[in-house]
């Protein structure tokens, strides 16, 4: 991949992180600037709404709360937010497995309602108004700049995931960049400004030489101890961001194969957002990487049984079943794996994309078992999902000739 590629893959995978949560690891996030007002229980409320992913309810407290606020980018910002996390959740666009790698330029998911596309939109050009007007007035305000760096990365998500507008997104992913360094260049006890940042920094500090020369052309560097730094500021910090600091130093300590430190921060926000099941999963997943297989399948399990009872209500925890079958499958337990991949069909409306990998998946483990007749019919499930996926090209060869390791 040429360089220029490589950098607005690099610029997107800092903003997935940073802003949209992922189904493994996961988390929901957002970035708000810093608010000197008492605090307002609607407020509070809608950000535990927003965090334990009841997105129609934090979207209409959020509407009150922008309401009351007129004038104020930061409340616009916040509905903005959780509009647009619901649509991508809608949309099957938020699996921050895709993102690992510059492959999801290529991806397509179920198309955004227009409607939503148009409020998105809307919602983009009235922050940014307000930004501007209190720019004009005052080109040093801290809280302005840092809510229009917030306003830019969440129209550089908008524009990548819902558009395909990758230029479009790295324009705005740079300027939400810079918007933040120049806060902390006038407040550097800006602490909420040192997510971006430093999510930034570690992950341009990652890059290989090559890479890094490309994004030297932006003027733009990074360091991972120094990226690493700031988000441990953030999250031991009592700021809005805090969360959010937790989710993406999880995913860099994964990274940098500290699973213990990063499972400390899942189970800690799993304590606090019961409802949100990614959390739980992360743990899993945290589990099954560091080795430790037997806490692994037990979380998932778990997972799993809280799901069935109704604790994540319609979310879509079935991905846990998709998890616990890809821990067995790896220990060579196809039978075990085949009835973990069937529990995915067992929910009323499951994600259609981890139900046709789940068939297909059982599929496999049917051959492998030499039973031909079901593996057949679980192809045949797939192909008649949606013919025109991966997944289903797979099935095609596997009608063909029998899975095989």
């Amino acid at each position: 991949m040429g360089a220029l590629p490589c950098v607005v893959s690099t610029f997107l995978l800092c903003f997935f992180l940073v802003h949209a949560g992922a189904q493994n690891p996961a988390n929901h996030i957002e970035v708000v600037a810093n608010d000197s007002s008492p605090s307002d229980p609607l407020l509070n409320t809608a950000f535990d709404h927003f965090y334990n992913m009841d997105y129609d309810r934090a979207v209409q407290e959020f509407e009150r709360v922008e309401a009351r606020r007129t004038g104020d980018p930061a409340a616009v910002n916040h509905l903005l937010s959780a509009v647009l996390m619901r649509e991508l959740y809608r949309m099957g666009a938020m699996n921050s497995g895709e993102y690992a790698n510059d492959s999801f330029i290529g991806l397509a998911h179920r198309p955004a309602d227009p409607k939503v596309k148009e409020w998105i939109k809307q919602l983009v050009n009235q922050a940014e108004g307000m930004e501007e007007q209190e720019l004009k007035a005052n080109p040093n305000d801290v809280n302005a700049i840092y809510a229009r760096g917030v306003t830019r990365a969440q129209f550089a998500l908008y524009t990548a995931l819902v558009e395909r507008a990758w230029f479009s997104a790295l324009r705005n992913a740079v300027g939400a960049r810079r918007d933040h360094e120049r806060v902390l260049e006038l407040d550097p006890k800006y602490l909420d400004a040192k997510l971006v940042v430093g999510t930034h920094y570690y992950v341009m500090g990652s890059l290989t030489w090559s890479a890094k020369a490309a994004v030297a052309l932006l003027g733009l560097s990074g360091s991972k101890e120094r990226g690493l730094a700031y988000l441990r500021e953030v999250a031991d910090g009592s700021g809005e961001n805090a969360v959010d600091a937790k989710v993406v130093l999880s995913l860099f300590l994964r990274r940098e194969r500290r699973f213990d430190e990063a499972r400390v921060l899942m189970h800690d926000l799993a304590e606090r957002y019961p409802r949100n099941y990614l959390f739980s999963l992360e743990e899993a997943n945290l589990f099954r990487a560091s080795g430790r297989l037997p806490e692994a399948a037990t979380e998932y399990r778990r997972v799993w049984q809280n799901g069935r009872e109704g604790k994540y209500g319609n979310l879509h925890y079935e991905t846990a079943a998709w998890g616990l079958g890809e821990l067995v499958r790896s220990q060579r337990d196809y039978a075990g794996a085949a009835a973990a991949y069937e529990e995915v069909s067992e929910v009323s409306q499951p994600d259609p994309e981890t139900l046709q990998k789940a068939n297909l998946a059982a599929g496999e483990m049917y051959d492998l078992l030499q039973k031909r007749d079901m593996a057949v019919r679980k192809y045949e499930t797939v192909l008649a999902e949606n013919a025109s996926t991966p997944p289903a090209e797979k099935a095609r060869q596997h009608m063909k000739e029998a899975y095989r390791e």
